[in-house]
Order: C-alpha cells, then sequence, then structure tokens
C-alpha cells in the first residue's frame, strides 16, 4: 500500500482569520512578509482559485514553497504550469516548474529562515539550522515550484 502524501490542512482560524486577513491586506496592495495572492486554474474545474502565499527569492529566482505539503493550490499548478501573483491591483502571470527534491535543501532553509516563525510547525523539527540530511527528509513532503515570470496579467475576478 503506498503512503499518501503529506498534507496538514488549515484550522478554522487559519481559513476564517488569518488567510483572510492576509489575502485583504495582499489584495490592497500590503505585503505581508513577502506575501501575494497567488491565482491558479483548478485542474478540474478551470475557474480561478486563489490562496495567500508567501513569495521565496533566493538570488535572481522566485519560488512558491507548499509549508503544508501537498495542497489544491500545488496539484493545480501541476495541471496549469502556472498562474499570477497578485499583490494589490497589480497581477503578474508566470510559468512555475516543479524543483527536484534533491535541489531542495537550500531553497526550504531560506524559506525556514525568513518564515519558521509563520509555518515551522509543518516541517515536523526540521529548521532553518538543520543539517541538508534533514532537510532533504522532508523535501518530498513540500513541493517547491520555481516561478518564472511572463508579463502583467489581469486580476481574476475583478
Amino acid at each position: 500500500m503506498s503512503e499518501r502524501p503529506y498534507t496538514k490542512k488549515p484550522g478554522r482560524l487559519t481559513v476564517h482569520v488569518l488567510n483572510r486577513t492576509v489575502a485583504f491586506l495582499t489584495r490592497r496592495g500590503i505585503s505581508v512578509w513577502g506575501s501575494r495572492v497567488l491565482a491558479v486554474r483548478g485542474r478540474t474545474s478551470g475557474a480561478w482559485r486563489t490562496t495567500p502565499v508567501n513569495l521565496l527569492t533566493v538570488g535572481d529566482a522566485q519560488y512558491l514553497v507548499a509549508p503544508r505539503g501537498h495542497v489544491q493550490w500545488t496539484h493545480n499548478m501541476r495541471a496549469a504550469g502556472g498562474g499570477r501573483l497578485i499583490l494589490g491591483r497589480r497581477a503578474d502571470a508566470f510559468t512555475a516548474d516543479e524543483v527536484a527534491d534533491a535541489d531542495k535543501p537550500e531553497l526550504l532553509r531560506a524559506y525556514l529562515r525568513r518564515w519558521k516563525w509563520e509555518v515551522g510547525a509543518f516541517f515536523r523539527g526540521v529548521g532553518p539550522d538543520s543539517t541538508d540530511e534533514e532537510l532533504r527528509r522532508v523535501a518530498p513532503d513540500h513541493p517547491i515550484f520555481r516561478v518564472t515570470p511572463t508579463g502583467p496579467a489581469d486580476v481574476p475576478g475583478a
């Protein structure tokens, strides 16, 4: 029997208060520690789906990390191959390429260095000071997508 992919569903406080608050502020142009609203087409419906995310910048590259594991937006991203990142009235279209597990330790370390206070509980004891081996152990549980901007786009639902 195969093991199910790691997923940590958000609780009521996160869904009804925290995510809504961050999305509200981000839609009004106030980025909370690098927040954006991710818009990606649903893999079945084709409708735009949105969720707040933290946009990680490492060097000249940008990444989306899924701290809660293989959640709906990660499945939709694989199917769509890209989406839009929204901050205020600005939406930037992008393509996305999934990062291989072997290439994730540096990115996970950078993500945890910046947002461990917010997402650390989802990484089961692994933090920014963990060894590469420890980060490789959790890498399959946390999809990461490299974001390549393709230009301005319309804000979905606007």
